[in-house]
């Protein structure tokens, strides 16, 4: 049974969203493995990581997805584990799970350093689980190459079984052919595979994001489909938002206090794909009444107007069991851009 380590030099490069193409694309029996949790979901009463329950329903894994998990705070596994013991615990989870599976996808933190204190970091966990490292490196074309030429100058890579890089979300996958690729090539780093940047993953739905958020639908639950594309800050006059072009397209979110009507009704007349109302405060029942008829969801968070935006540009645009194009569509980009071969030798 292979084990592949899939981490990344940058948080949001898009990990978890490469192992599913991976999946998807291999014609093989896949186990998936998160044993550092870093995005937190609470549901039935159990502490869950959302990208473990994601994987498990969009490949129909039989596992419990708070079993693919060792923990989620440092401060908590610092003192409760040491490096015995961590190994200990990964290779029982990789046994619980491994029972009939061609490969594990083990995702590994944040980034390439992340968990590196309680012996969860990317190279650890190769090293413990006797795997296979694969590193996304994610960003535009200047990051992409700096990343990839620190890679190759400072990082020790000699006493791990490396895999490869994957290059993730490129714009213009040509020019990048030309003007980087022969300056990464002559590193010796090996490039399993260039992915373009789609316009369609990063999008995602109103209902999404009230999940994300952990918001509470007050109206327009039948609109929670609508495509988000555009965020809006509400700190505007009514008169400048109406003339913004911010406010004109159907697939923006509007972030304000529920206490400014003005905004909240601009952004129902203009056909808004959510709208998400900060402070904890409800509008007025006729806002309500409006927002249900015409199907455009109210979301409410706890947090102000800045923390929210904050939290919402943060979002990383995960496809859900749901989105069988958006899956589709990474399933195709795998299939075309990787060397698929490098994972079955």
């Amino acid at each position: 049974m292979d084990k592949f380590v899939i981490t990344s030099m940058r948080q949001s490069a898009g990990k978890t969203s490469l192992i599913i193409g991976l999946a998807k694309a291999l014609d093989k029996k896949i186990g998936y493995l998160k044993p550092f949790g870093a995005r937190l979901l609470y549901k039935r009463k159990r502490l869950w990581d959302y990208d473990a329950a994601l994987l498990t329903n969009i490949l129909d894994l039989n596992e419990n997805p708070e079993d693919m998990c060792i923990g989620f705070h440092h401060s908590q596994l610092l003192y409760s584990l040491d490096k015995q013991t961590t190994a200990l615990k990964l290779h029982n989870c990789i046994d619980n799970i491994g029972d009939g599976r061609d490969m594990i996808f083990v995702e590994a933190g944040k980034d390439i350093f992340y968990g590196t204190s309680i012996y969860l970091d990317a190279f650890s966990l190769t090293r413990t689980l006797g795997g296979k490292l694969l590193i996304l490196v994610s960003g535009d074309d200047d990051i992409i190459t700096d990343d990839i030429y620190f890679l190759a100058r400072y990082i020790r890579l000699d006493d791990i079984d490396f895999l490869g890089i994957v290059i993730n979300k490129v714009t213009n996958i040509d020019d990048f052919k030309t003007v980087y690729l022969p300056k990464i090539e002559q590193l010796g780093v090996p490039v399993l595979g260039i992915i373009p940047s789609i316009p369609e993953l990063t999008y995602f739905s109103a209902g999404y994001l009230a999940e994300r958020m952990l918001a509470k639908v007050l109206a327009g639950e039948s609109g929670l489909n609508r495509e988000v594309r555009n965020i809006v800050v509400g700190s505007m006059g009514t008169d400048e938002a109406t003339k913004s072009p911010l406010f004109q397209g159907h697939h923006q979110v509007l972030i304000t206090s529920g206490d400014r009507s003005d905004l909240i009704l601009t952004s129902l007349r203009n056909d808004a794909a959510a709208v998400v109302l900060t402070n904890n405060i409800v509008p007025s029942s006729f806002i309500l009444s409006m927002a249900d008829n015409l199907g455009i969801p109210l979301l409410l968070v706890a947090t102000n107007t800045h923390e929210t935006a904050k939290l919402i540009y943060k979002i990383e645009p995960l496809p859900t069991s749901s989105d069988k194009d958006k899956i589709a569509i990474i399933e195709k980009m795998v299939k075309e851009n990787i060397n698929l071969k490098a994972f079955t030798n």
